[in-house]
């Protein structure tokens, strides 16, 4: 069997029944879950090259071992999401990680095993028992993207469109989707892409800020595209810095996984000093956004942050963790005998479109999986490894009801005019000011200075999506006078009520924001 593959407009213009828009870890994972039914599948550049999951290092959280529980793994994602996480979703994709891990391994996904042929299981930050299935230390999210490439080119109901991006979302007068505006990537031309049913799998938005481990392309066009649309968006101002990038002037910059301190290696200060237990009596595996902000805190007095890998993993460190040995090396660093000079980076976004347990959205005919999506899973801090489980879990869902439901013809389709890009000068001006502003420590007054700047680029430049994004998480963050999870306020370091936000847009774009309080009375055994 061989896939559909084009990357003609002719021959793509007439409506599909299933348009994924994306070919990560989600896009592809749902379209090989919706066989027979076809579908088709764009991606901007091959299959494989462009999207985050192939960058994931640490692997796929899910309750394997005989002495973890669903309960346990639900219990943990709500208490890393600074209780912003809902319960019930929490123990969805708790409960179907196992059955998820067990479709990849069926896929050719060559996870590690210990000895006895056992999956072997790394014990990241937050967690409270080792629960990461991994692929060679450091490999998993490449190793899972070639198995997912390599079933989906072989799959007959799968078309694959490479090459090609969304720019805008068809929409008729009745709100309700109806496919894509795309444009061909070589030639810049744009065409229709009628489409049933649209699944949006598009990424997140960390190319909005200098210092990310994501592709710099990424920078919230699903969410930007869904919001001008009308959908609601949820939680904007949550965004994770990953504690340990690799500080080598790399953009993006290389990541030094979670797993290494998992594995036992220490964060020092240029002088050798190990400070993680003076922020939090868990040391090194505290939760994520509390180790990003020590290290931000010991690089801004001028003391310097380090990993210290060279007792815990030592010589063994090119076969464990050759990604990352890969990136030191190209660096000069030695990890076996130097100290890794570390950075806070933006890593992943907990906000976006918000969707239902199926993954709908607030649109008639769209859907949205993946680190686009809000399905209440992270809440304020994406617990380590959650990403990869929400992603097939949420994936596999929409699938099961996709493969049954009855899909509408739109007619009357409309749309507005491509979006404005910003010129390379004022996207490198706004991702420094989001780095200090809205990145790891954030005060009233770097906020109202982001939000101004961001408000008078959008007089000169319209509809911008990556200041439509940026504002949304500006504007925020100004208005949560707390601190949770990823969003610190250094004006208001205390936690307030738990209460979500909710973001639409009015007749102008601009956004409302709404904030709801979450039931303190829940917890994650009542899903």
């Amino acid at each position: 069997m061989t896939s559909h593959t084009s990357t003609n407009s002719q021959s793509i213009s007439s409506e599909v029944d299933i348009l994924i828009v994306g070919a990560g870890l989600a896009g592809l994972f749902l379209a090989l879950k919706l066989a027979p039914r076809k579908c088709t599948v764009i991606s901007p550049a091959p299959l494989g090259t462009a999207a985050s999951s192939a960058w994931a290092q640490g692997g796929l959280a899910a309750a394997l071992h005989p002495a973890d529980s669903v309960a346990l793994h639900a219990k943990d994602t709500v208490a890393a999401g600074g209780h912003l996480v809902e319960p019930v979703v929490a123990s969805l994709i708790a409960s179907h990680g196992p059955e998820r891990v067990r479709d990849l391994l069926e896929l050719g996904v060559p996870f590690d095993r210990t000895e006895n042929g056992a999956l072997a299981l790394s014990l990241e930050a937050a967690h409270s028992h080792p629960r990461v299935a991994r692929v060679a230390g450091d490999l998993a999210g490449a190793a899972i993207m070639e198995a997912l490439v390599n079933a989906a080119r072989a799959a007959e109901h799968i078309t694959l469109v490479e090459g090609v991006k969304a720019i805008s979302l068809l929409q008729d007068q009745h709100g309700r989707i109806g496919g894509i505006v795309a444009q061909n990537i070589e030639d810049e031309t744009t065409f229709r892409m009628p489409a049933k049913e649209t699944v949006l799998c598009a990424g997140g938005s960390g190319g909005l800020f200098q210092v990310t481990t994501n592709p710099r392309s990424s920078r919230g066009d699903a969410i930007a595209m869904a919001y001008e649309c009308g959908a609601l968006i949820a939680d904007p101002e949550f965004v994770q810095f990953h504690p340990t990038a690799i500080d080598v002037d790399r953009d993006p910059a290389p990541l030094a996984t979670e797993a290494l301190r998992g594995e036992g290696a220490v964060l020092r200060d240029a002088k050798g000093r190990r400070f993680m237990y003076d922020y939090n009596e868990a040391g090194e595996l505290a939760p994520r956004d509390e180790v990003a902000r020590a290290i931000h805190a010991e690089r801004i007095a001028g003391r310097g942050a380090f990993l210290d890998t060279i007792e815990a993993v030592g010589d063994e460190f090119p076969h464990h963790f050759p990604t990352v040995f890969a990136a030191c090396e190209a660096a000069g660093i030695d990890p076996r005998r130097d100290h890794i000079p570390v950075a806070p980076a933006a890593h992943y976004h907990m906000g976006g479109v918000v969707s239902d347990i199926w993954g709908r959205t607030t649109l008639d005919g769209l859907s949205v999986c993946g680190e686009s999506s809000s399905t209440g899973a992270h809440g304020a801090n994406r617990l380590a490894s959650n990403s990869l489980l929400e992603a097939v879990v949420f994936a596999d869902r929409i699938a099961t009801r996709l493969r049954e439901e009855k899909l509408h013809s739109t007619s009357g389709l409309l749309f507005g005019e491509p979006p404005i890009d910003l010129s390379p000068a004022d996207l490198s001006e706004l991702r420094v000011l989001m780095a200090n502003h809205a990145g790891v420590s954030r005060n009233e007054e770097g906020l109202t200075l982001l939000c101004n700047w961001i408000e008078t680029k959008e007089d000169i430049r319209g509809g911008a999506r990556a200041l439509t994004v940026s504002r949304m998480i500006a504007r925020a963050a100004l208005e949560r006078k707390e601190s949770r999870g990823g969003h610190y306020r250094t004006d208001y370091p205390q936690e307030d009520i738990p209460a979500r936000t909710y973001v639409s847009k009015n007749d102008d774009l601009k956004p409302i924001i709404t904030r709801v309080e979450m039931d303190s009375t829940a917890d994650a055994k009542s899903a």
